[in-house]
């Protein structure tokens, strides 16, 4: 395990294993992963005031954020279609052992406007929607962005060089993440 991760995000880890385990679930068994996870769930909590999945776009409104805080609305079809959720965080007891190698997780959520929802809250910038010029990154939340903070990218539009560490391989966890479908959003 990496020395990089704060006590919050080990107290955190260990708190959802536990209540994975009690309930029957699987955390992925890639414990730095987990740990970069948790602190992007820590680091939405501080945002909003709740642990917004760190790999989706959060509105920053609870009510408009319900089926994305962790663990997401789309978890049990997740792992049950693909054997991991969209984050990685829980995989099926399959890919937690070894036997079987992850697949892409294709987004379930959809548009705001498909959720009935209005344009995405701005916290910077000039526009009502996130992502346009003169944002920072602190003003955008895009779903890589949690996990760029971290310096560990699951945007697949971002080059080697800036995944230090990133491992490569058949059946990784994060080769898979970098091949699923990408929001709308991106």
């Amino acid at each position: 395990m990496s020395e990089e991760h704060s006590d919050a995000a080990r107290t955190l880890y260990e708190r959802l294993k536990s209540e994975a385990e009690a309930a029957g679930y699987n955390l992925n068994p890639d414990v730095d992963f987990v740990l970069d996870l948790m602190e992007g769930l820590l680091k939405n909590e501080e945002r909003y005031g709740y642990q917004a999945c760190p790999c989706r776009l959060a509105d920053g409104t609870r009510e408009q954020d319900l089926d994305i805080i962790c663990p997401c609305d789309y978890r049990d079809p997740d792992v049950g279609e693909f054997g991991a959720c969209y984050c990685a965080l829980y995989v099926s007891e399959e890919i937690a052992g070894g036997e079987k190698e992850a697949e892409p997780v294709a987004e379930r959520r959809g548009t705001p406007a498909a959720r009935g929802w209005g344009p995405m809250k701005k916290r910077g910038g000039t526009g009502t929607t996130a992502g346009e010029p003169g944002d920072s990154d602190d003003d955008v939340d895009h779903p890589c962005l949690a996990l760029h903070r971290l310096r560990l990218s699951v945007c697949p539009s971002a080059a080697p060089d800036e995944m230090p560490g990133l491992p490569r391989g058949p059946g990784s966890l994060r080769e898979v993440r970098l091949t699923a479908p990408l929001p709308e959003q991106h």
